[in-house]
C-alpha cells in the first residue's frame, strides 16, 4: 500500500461516519468527518504530515510557514513542520487563535517568532465544507502581515468550499475529497 492508501484506510476507520449531524455552518449532513481522530493517531499523524508536506512543496517556493485555525489545524501544522525538518527543508508551524489572547501580548498567532514579516504561508485544515473557516484563517493571517499562498485540506466535503475560496482568489488543494472517502471501503 502507498502512504496515501494507508492514510485513507485510517481515515475510513477512525474519522469517517455515515450518520446525520449538524455542521458548524448549520447545515445537516449524513456524513461526519472528525479529522482529529486521524491526525492525532501516531501513524495517521505521520502520514498526514508526509502528504501535507508533499502538497506544500508544490506551491511556489519558498513556503515559510504552515498553520491554521485552532484546533483542527494544530496537529496537521505540527506534523507537516516535523516532516519538513526530517526532509531537510524546515517549515515552522503556527496556530491561529479563534480570539486574541486575553492576557500578555494579546496575540492572535502562536509561533509568531518563527515567522518573519511578510512570510509566505500555507493554511491547513482537516476538513473544508463551505470554506468559511478557511477564509477566516486566510484573512487573519493576512491581517497579521503574512502572505497566504493557498489552503490545503485533509478532506474537501465538496459542498461549495472550493468555489467559495476560489471566488476570493484563494486556491484550495485537498488530499482527499468526500467522494473518495465515501467510496468503496
Amino acid at each position: 500500500m502507498t502512504e496515501r492508501e494507508d492514510l485513507m484506510h485510517i481515515i475510513r476507520e477512525l474519522s469517517y461516519e455515515e450518520r446525520e449531524v449538524t455542521l458548524t455552518s448549520g447545515r445537516k449532513s449524513n456524513f461526519y468527518f472528525d479529522g482529529k481522530q486521524t491526525t492525532l493517531h501516531g501513524y495517521g499523524g505521520y502520514l498526514t504530515g508526509r502528504l501535507f508536506y508533499a502538497e506544500t512543496m508544490k506551491f511556489p517556493a519558498p513556503v515559510e510557514g504552515v498553520g491554521g485555525l485552532t484546533m483542527g489545524a494544530d496537529p496537521i501544522a505540527t506534523a507537516t513542520s516535523i516532516v519538513s525538518h526530517l526532509e531537510g527543508a524546515p517549515i515552522p508551524a503556527f496556530i491561529i487563535r479563534k480570539e486574541p489572547k486575553k492576557h500578555g501580548t494579546g496575540q492572535w498567532i502562536e509561533g509568531r517568532k518563527n515567522l518573519k514579516p511578510g512570510a509566505r504561508v500555507v493554511i491547513v485544515e482537516d476538513v473544508v465544507t463551505t470554506g468559511g473557516s478557511s477564509m477566516k484563517a486566510v484573512e487573519r493571517a493576512r491581517e497579521e502581515g503574512l502572505e497566504v499562498l493557498g489552503v490545503i485540506a485533509l478532506v474537501d466535503r465538496e459542498e461549495g468550499g472550493r468555489e467559495f475560496l476560489e471566488e476570493r482568489g484563494v486556491e484550495l488543494r485537498a488530499i482527499f475529497t468526500k467522494s473518495e472517502v465515501a467510496g468503496k471501503q
